[in-house]
C-alpha cells in the first residue's frame, strides 16, 4: 500500500471524511511513506540535489555556535549536563551544538536526539560519527526528564486543525477523496479559535491542539534543566489577526512555497506557523515558567552573534545576515524559552528586546 491508499483507505474507513490534522499526520509521517519517514533528501540549500528548504542550521554554522551559548549557560543554571534535541533533521545543529559546547568547556554528558524517521537517523548518525558514544536515539520522551531541550522547526510541522469560518458559524475542515485525488469539506464542530476578534466570512485558519498538548507533556516530564523552541509564528493577537484570512498553512518543496497540501502528498512539506501565545499557556498551565520570548535576531545578537561575525568570512557574513534580517529569518522566526517553576533564571537570550508581554 502506497500513501495515497492508505490515506484514502482511513477516510472510507473513518466514514468519508478525515480531519485535517490525521490527513497532515499522515502526510508527515505514516510509517515509511510519510514525507518525513520516507527516504527524500529535505534539507539544504539546493534544490538540484533534492531539498526542499533550508534550516538556520544549514544556511550558518554560526547559528548553532551562538545558540550554543545559551544552552551552556542553562546547563550551568540547572546543573544538567545532556542535552535534548527534538527533530534533528540532518544533524547539523547538533554537529554544531556539541562542536562549539566542547569548545567552550560545556560539552554535555550526552546528546540525545528524539527522531520518528528512520531516514534522518541515519543521516544523523553519519554526520554526528564523530561524537559515538554521547550521541543517541530515543523514540518517545522518557518519564522523567533532566536535560536542556532544543527544537529547530519542530513546533511548526506539528499537525493543526484546520478551521472556516462562512460568517454565521465556525466549520472543521476536513479531507474527503475525490477520484484518486483529495478534496476540502467542512462540517460542523464546536471547535472555536481561542480568540474572537471580528473574522469576516471566508476566514480560514488553524488551531493547535497537538503541538500545545506537546508542551503539557514536556512541562510534565521535565524535572530539571531548561527548553527552547525556535520556529517562525507570531503571539495570538496577531495569528489571529482579522486581516489574516487565509491562515497560514503553506507547503515546501524544491525550494518553492505553495498553499495546497492536497496535492503531491507525501513529496512535500506541510507546515503552520505557531501561535506562541497558544505555547506559553500550555507550558504555564503544566508547571512551567516562561523565560522569554524574542525574535531570532535578538535571541542570537544576545548570544554574542556579533562577536562571532567578528571574525567571520564575507560570505560567512552574507549567509549568517540572512539569520538576523528583518525580511528574512531574523523577525519572522521567535524564540520562547522554559524551565520549571521551582529553578528560573535570566536567560541569556532574552537579556534584551524580550517581548513575553506581547504574548
Amino acid at each position: 500500500m502506497n500513501l495515497l491508499q492508505k490515506i484514502h483507505a482511513e477516510i472510507a474507513a473513518a466514514g468519508g471524511w478525515l480531519p485535517f490534522d490525521r490527513f497532515m499526520s499522515l502526510a508527515l509521517y505514516a510509517p515509511g511513506l510519510g514525507y518525513y519517514a520516507g527516504g527524500r533528501r529535505k534539507f539544504g540549500q539546493m534544490p538540484d540535489q533534492g531539498s526542499d528548504f533550508v534550516t538556520a542550521p544549514e544556511m550558518s554554522p554560526l547559528f548553532g555556535r551562538a545558540l550554543a551559548r545559551q544552552l551552556a549557560q542553562a546547563m550551568d543554571a540547572s546543573g544538567c549536563r545532556d542535552i535534548v534535541e527534538f527533530g534533528a533533521g540532518s544533524g547539523a545543529l547538533a554537529a554544531q551544538l556539541i562542536a562549539e559546547l566542547d569548545a567552550l568547556g560545556a560539552g554535555p554528558a550526552r546528546y540525545r536526539i528524539v527522531e520518528l524517521s528512520a531516514e534522518l537517523r541515519q543521516r544523523q548518525r553519519e554526520r554526528l560519527a564523530a561524537w559515538e558514544g554521547r550521541v543517541d536515539w530515543l523514540d518517545e520522551l522518557p518519564a522523567e526528564l533532566e536535560a536542556v531541550v532544543i527544537g529547530n522547526e519542530v513546533l511548526d510541522a506539528m499537525p493543526v486543525q484546520l478551521l472556516a469560518f462562512d460568517g454565521r458559524a465556525w466549520r472543521e475542515r476536513g479531507v474527503v477523496s475525490a477520484g484518486e485525488g483529495f478534496a476540502f469539506e467542512d462540517r460542523d464542530s464546536a471547535l472555536r479559535p481561542p480568540v474572537e476578534t471580528g473574522f469576516v466570512p471566508g476566514t480560514v485558519t488553524e488551531i493547535h491542539a497537538q503541538g500545545e498538548a506537546f508542551i503539557a507533556t514536556l512541562a510534565r516530564t521535565l524535572r530539571r534543566g531548561a527548553a527552547f523552541f525556535i520556529d517562525y509564528g507570531f503571539p495570538e493577537a496577531e495569528y489571529y489577526h482579522p486581516q489574516r484570512r487565509g491562515g497560514t498553512l503553506m507547503c515546501h518543496q524544491a525550494h518553492q512555497a505553495d498553499a495546497d497540501p492536497l496535492v503531491a502528498v507525501g513529496d512535500k512539506d506541510i507546515t503552520a506557523h505557531v501561535n506562541f501565545t497558544g505555547i506559553a499557556l500550555a507550558g504555564q498551565d503544566a508547571g512551567l515558567v516562561v523565560l522569554g520570548y524574542t525574535s531570532q535576531a535578538n535571541f542570537l545578537l544576545n548570544c554574542g552573534i556579533a562577536e562571532l561575525l567578528a571574525d567571520a568570512s564575507l560570505a560567512e557574513r552574507a549567509m549568517a545576515h540572512r539569520l538576523l534580517a528583518e525580511h528574512e529569518m531574523g523577525e519572522l522566526f521567535k524564540v520562547i524559552g522554559f524551565a520549571p517553576q521551582q529553578a528560573p533564571f535570566d536567560a541569556l537570550g532574552f537579556e534584551r528586546g524580550d517581548r513575553s508581554h506581547k504574548l
